[in-house]
């Protein structure tokens, strides 16, 4: 390091000083102003800001004109998730039929699945050079920047980048969900190639197999995967793909749109919004638990060995000192989480073709344990369930996906959701979205420069 880097390293600290002194605020007032902290209201449910069609997320019901928590229920345009997944009995993949549900409001005939397979198909392809120019140059070592960056680009490639009218939007989303796979997965072969000097691998891209097998067609070496992999993938498809407007980046969606702004832009802080940990890399923070769990507790077997490691996370005495047990609770779901009920077994199928079972049962212990120590630990009123994060990390695991794809992954499917509400926020051609923040800082004098101190 320069000594004028040393220099400036040293001023900036003390601008840091100056920020975290300025910018803190009384947690207080929050409640002497009944401001909504989160957009969530004091029992935590979120704030009503809008209007959709397109998910319903169900978590209480009523008995006797009692509100009671129930089974999670997720419905995608009415359609019912869990009969979503049952369906794939019929045929073999259910996320292009997801996606077809939720751009357009109703499940498709066999005739209008199969042309939009074949759409999706064609718009595989990517433009001439990109893979070159865009993927290859400049690696990232976070696909998610990589997502971001080839997203921004593809403004360049557009005829029409502006035009926000719904049919040149519904072209340019059925393009990035076709393509968003490809992206991520090129962008880690080039990651592994430029930055840990592994062979490079670009393969095409199959216009007839399913978004699920070309992601693993696409990643592996030797381009094989049993269909039961390929199904499992398909299904944490599927549950990621939609998940209500209030989520953080479905939300960030409709705030961007609602500005009339173009495609990729929206798309684009989409993605930053889902890359942080506390939304879409959550199921990495799950991942990292598990290996400090498998590495401290030695007989997976014991419940009480369990218990008591469980309880000194909750205690911030042990793994990251955050007091969370992650993949545990959701701020809508009570009795269960639809997503992570479905995944489980799932993931318990997987865990036998792949010989996991011990690792398997591990994941249950944790899940109910848990559970139980966290109402107890925080004298909770409402049940704490495993969220859908809980079991999609030790699947991706499972299929031998990098922990550098668990997020794209989820970005992969939730392009269909994203795709839905900012189509239905152009059709309804809402007012921009412009919350209020209440200011409560005080009202001071301008000093001259020459006289500040």
């Amino acid at each position: 390091m320069k000594k004028d880097d040393r220099n400036v390293d040293e001023k900036v600290q003390k601008l840091v000083e100056y920020s975290m002194k300025s910018g803190k605020i009384n947690v207080d007032l929050y409640a002497e102003y009944d401001v909504k902290r989160g957009l969530r209201d004091s029992s935590g449910k979120g704030v009503l800001t809008g209007l959709t069609e397109i998910s319903d997320v169900v978590s209480f019901g009523y008995i006797d004109g009692e509100k009671v928590p129930i089974d999670g229920e997720l419905y995608y345009q009415g359609v019912n998730v869990e009969d979503l997944v049952r369906g794939e009995a019929n045929r073999r993949f259910a996320f292009e039929e997801t996606t077809y549900l939720l751009l357009f409001g109703k499940l498709p005939t066999k005739a209008q699945l199969r042309e939009f397979i074949d759409i999706l198909g064609i718009y595989r392809e990517l433009p001439d050079t990109f893979v070159r120019d865009v993927i290859m140059k400049a690696p990232s070592s976070n696909m998610m920047n990589t997502l971001q960056k080839c997203v921004l680009t593809m403004y360049s490639y557009d005829p029409k980048p502006e035009d926000i009218s719904v049919g040149n939007v519904l072209r340019q989303s059925l393009q990035l969900i076709a393509q968003f796979p490809l992206y991520s997965v090129y962008g880690y072969h080039a990651y592994r190639h430029y930055h840990l000097d592994k062979s490079l691998i670009i393969r095409n891209p199959k216009p007839e197999l399913s978004t699920a097998e070309n992601i693993l067609r696409l990643l592996r070496r030797d381009g094989q995967y049993t269909e039961l992999e390929a199904k499992v993938l398909d299904v944490a498809l599927v549950l990621h793909a939609e998940h209500g407007g209030g989520n953080n980046s479905t939300f960030t969606t409709h705030v961007v749109s609602s500005t009339g702004t173009d495609t990729y832009s929206a798309v684009a802080a989409s993605l930053g919004s889902l890359k942080g940990p506390k939304h879409g890399g959550a199921n990495l923070k799950v991942q990292e638990m598990f290996a400090d769990i498998k590495e401290h507790v030695a007989n997976w077997r014991d419940e009480t060995q369990i218990q008591t490691y469980l309880e000194k996370i909750l205690r911030k005495e042990v793994f990251d000192h955050a007091g969370l047990i992650y993949g545990m609770g959701h701020a809508v779901y009570t009795e269960s989480d639809p997503r992570a009920v479905i995944l489980k077994e799932y993931a318990r199928r997987l865990s036998e073709e792949k010989g996991m079972e011990e690792e398997f049962e591990l994941y249950e212990r944790v899940e109910r344990i848990a559970g139980e120590c966290l109402m107890a630990g925080r004298r909770l009123l409402k049940p704490v369930c495993a969220n859908v994060d809980f079991y999609s990390g030790f699947v991706y695991s499972m299929l031998n996906l990098p922990d550098e794809l668990f997020t794209p992954i989820f970005a992969m499917s939730r392009i269909s959701g994203w795709s839905a509400h900012r189509i239905e926020e152009l059709v309804n051609a809402g007012k921009i979205i412009r919350p209020a923040y209440k200011y409560v800082g005080h009202h001071v004098p301008y000093v001259d420069l020459d006289d500040r101190e």
